[in-house]
């Protein structure tokens, strides 16, 4: 098990050449950018002493990577299409033992949920961990993240050869699953016990699927379920 006082870096994973939703991260809620509900909720996290997003080194995203450094946020650009490579070269930036993997496909991540996930990590024999989808768990999709050590990280980039696994830069832990002690965990509240609710974007019908809510950026998770349940009953 890590340290208790392990240093832990948040990796933001984002890019504008999404093909199913181009230039999703600068796309507005509420007159929000995604991306920037993304960090400024993650910030919330009392557990992350750091925060980076790891951007493609593309012209497109270099509008992505300007608009973040305008607004003091750190940012790298790397490799296009070696996210696993991107990671590693964010994490060399810093002295943090512990990486929480972030989707900019979530603007609705909760500091929270982040610091519960940490916590669980930092107590449990485990190599990884995760609270961002409902595998195995009753979290909703899309509040949660990811945790590894930086040293595995690291062993990843070295071992993972397939495309997907560069792609997709925690993949080769599921491929090998069997190789790795992978562990999750339910929320304690009933109420968050909600696998059904879906929070991430992926597609238009999801960002248009969230823009009709009335969001905001400081709600906590229980105002989140409540205007999603509330929407549901409407329609």
């Amino acid at each position: 098990m890590p340290e208790q006082n392990a240093s832990c870096l948040a990796i933001v994973q984002a890019r504008l050449g999404s093909s199913r939703l181009p230039l999703k991260s600068l796309l507005c809620l509420r007159d929000l950018p995604v991306i920037d509900w993304v960090v400024q909720r993650l910030a919330k996290a009392s557990l992350i002493d750091k925060i980076i997003v790891a951007i493609p080194e593309t012209p497109l995203d270099q509008v992505l990577y300007e608009h973040l450094t305008r607004r003091g946020v750190n940012a790298i650009m790397g490799e296009e299409n070696d996210v696993l490579a991107r990671f590693v070269r964010a994490a060399k930036t810093t002295d943090c033992s512990l990486i929480v993997r972030v989707c900019a496909d979530n603007p609705l991540i909760s500091g929270e949920a982040v610091d519960r996930l940490v916590a669980y990590y930092r107590k449990t024999p485990c190599d990884y961990a995760y609270n961002h989808i409902p595998r195995n768990n009753l979290w909703p999709d899309g509040l949660g993240a990811e945790i590894l050590k930086r040293d595995l990280l690291e062993e990843l980039h070295s071992k993972a050869t397939e495309s997907s696994q560069r792609e997709h830069c925690l993949n080769y832990i599921w491929d090998h699953a069997d190789d790795f002690r992978i562990a999750t965990f339910d929320p304690e509240e009933p109420w968050l016990r909600r696998p059904d609710i879906k929070l991430d974007i992926d597609r238009p019908e999801d960002f248009q699927r969230l823009a009709l809510l009335p969001l905001s950026p400081d709600m906590d998770c229980q105002a989140i379920i409540r205007t999603v349940d509330a929407a549901t009953r409407h329609f």
